[in-house]
């Protein structure tokens, strides 16, 4: 894929990411000023290496991506649906900077959020480092590790949030899970 092309498509994307994060992008406090910027991050990382997403596809580093990559996936799917099933979404929930599915009712504890309060931001964690190590490099590791800082800032604010919506339940829930994944961080 040519530079030139690299370029629109980061542009479209990055045009669409703006647009869900509008609300988000005005108020520096919000989680989703924060996840825009992990999204951008990632962004990168898949633009700059889809050229080698099928080179040498046996090797190390492409066993190791495509490890974190069906991770990633299968953290995305659980979450979806029990956000969908269990958290029981309120588009009449009042807070401008969620989107969707994030206005959920009922705090989910069960499935990966058993063990993770963030499945979906530790599928973009893995999404992440499984991009980064299709192609791994010293400015792709620059842009995965600023992926999970941003990532990391995101799931602290957005805790703070939960902590005012579900109270002491959701403090109790932090006790007995870890951030993004399950009994390391």
């Amino acid at each position: 894929m040519s530079i030139l092309v690299k370029i629109l498509v980061f542009i479209v994307a990055s045009v669409g990411v703006t647009w869900v994060s509008w609300p988000s992008l005005r108020d520096y406090r919000s989680h989703g000023f924060y996840r825009f910027f992990a999204w951008e991050s990632i962004l990168i990382l898949i633009i700059s290496n889809l050229n080698y997403w099928i080179f040498e596809p046996f090797s190390l580093h492409q066993i190791i991506s495509w490890l974190l990559l069906l991770i990633s996936l299968y953290l995305v799917i659980q979450s979806v649906y029990l956000l969908r099933v269990v958290g029981k979404p309120d588009s009449d929930r009042e807070d401008p900077a969620l989107v969707g599915l994030e206005k959920t009712t009922e705090l989910v504890t069960i499935g990966a959020y058993h063990y993770i309060r963030h499945p979906l931001y530790g599928s973009l964690l893995f999404l992440a480092w499984g991009v980064f190590f299709k192609r791994p490099s010293y400015w792709a590791v620059f842009f995965a590790l600023a992926a999970t800082f941003f990532l990391t800032v995101t799931a602290k604010i957005e805790e703070a949030e939960n902590l005012r919506f579900f109270g002491d339940s959701y403090k109790s829930y932090m006790k007995q899970s870890k951030m993004f994944i399950p009994f390391l961080f």
